[in-house]
């Protein structure tokens, strides 16, 4: 049976392009949002960094998602297809915050009885009225691409169903464990995603340029990214002591979003969160899981290093077969195929009756 290539397949185009369209006509209307307040509004103000960030966080989110999907097609990856899934589910709950986190920075507390005005001041003509159709669109378009996503995910689980039989063979242990390593690696690639989310909300609207916690969470940038990256190089290399440090750090990254959590509700510092709290909560609470999940899910991979895997790892990749043909001694063809079920193996040539 011979696997299709990169979007070979309908199921595989209409999937990038349900990602691809909602990710254009998301943009779309984020950036018309954003443009509506540009110019009434000065950025630099506290309480208006929220539209920025917002525009920055969907457009990171779009890009990731479409990379993500191409790689789940790449290396037929249902679970990371799954995942991703889930993501699209958590940006229909994020942009349906940032409406009322837009609306909060927009009004903020301005007494309209006494100082009425159209930026500040909600009803006819006001800028809040002008954004909000398009800050309702946005969540109803991806609930819309969510369902048509979850039917081109349900062809693909078909047409990848044989791609870990094909990688790892037919030993019911050895699929659990490539399993386990698959949902390590999808792990990683959202462990990114949302860490980078989480920091890019406490640089933009947070944090004060002279602040000792604002040079921290700087120099965490680097930290994380490799630790990420590297626990990605030791689970399929199984290299021990580099997984072993990896998941130390795991534990080290994780204490780090809890304090980031008890920052965002104390007292001393639970107004410099105001504009953000709802969104950045639920980041930071979803990193954190996120990175505790990938930590119980390195000890089972670590539990599996030595055990005949680390092949079925390094080439993890199935390619289509390809088919040559030999001459053998007695002038028959033989049929060679490689990359398929037989392992390469030549198959015996056809008997025909004549």
């Amino acid at each position: 049976m011979a696997v299709e290539p990169l979007l070979a397949t309908r199921a595989q185009r209409a999937f990038i392009l349900t990602i691809s369209l909602q990710a254009i006509v998301v943009l779309t209307m984020v950036g018309i949002t954003f443009r509506k307040v540009e110019v009434r509004v000065d950025f630099n103000q506290n309480n208006y960094k929220t539209l920025p960030c917002y525009l920055a966080l969907f457009a990171l989110a779009e890009v990731f998602e479409l990379i993500m999907a191409l790689d789940a097609l790449r290396l037929r990856n249902i679970i990371q297809l799954i995942g991703i899934l889930l993501f699209h589910l958590a940006l229909i709950v994020f942009a349906a915050i940032q409406i009322h986190e837009t609306e909060s920075a927009l009004l903020g507390n301005t007494n309209c009885l006494a100082h009425f005005n159209l930026v500040n001041c909600p009803g006819p003509g006001s800028l809040w009225n002008s954004v909000k159709p398009f800050l309702i669109v946005v969540p109803c378009i991806i609930a819309a691409s969510w369902f048509i996503m979850m039917f081109w995910i349900k062809e693909l689980y078909s047409e990848f169903g044989w791609a870990i039989f094909h990688v790892v063979g037919a030993n019911p242990k050895m699929k659990r464990m490539y399993q386990w390593y698959q949902i390590m690696l999808c792990l990683l690639k959202f462990d990114f995603f949302f860490f980078v989310g989480v920091t890019m909300q406490l640089l933009i609207i947070v944090l004060a340029r002279n602040s000792a916690e604002f040079g921290v969470t700087v120099a965490a940038i680097p930290v994380v990214l490799a630790l990420l990256a590297l626990c990605a190089v030791a689970v399929q290399r199984e290299i021990k002591w580099l997984m072993s440090v990896s998941l130390v750090m795991m534990l080290a990254a994780s204490s780090y979003f809890l304090y980031k959590l008890v920052r965002i509700y104390e007292p001393s510092s639970r107004e410099t969160y105001a504009t953000t709290r709802a969104s950045l909560t639920i980041f930071t609470i979803v990193a954190f899981f996120l990175l505790f999940a990938t930590f119980a899910v390195g000890l089972r991979c670590f539990a599996d290093f030595d055990r005949g895997l680390q092949a079925s790892k390094v080439n993890d990749v199935p390619t289509r077969p390809k088919y040559s043909q030999k001459e053998n001694s007695a002038g028959n063809m033989t049929q060679t195929q490689g990359g398929s079920y037989y392992g390469g193996s030549a198959l015996q040539p056809r008997i025909s009756i004549e």
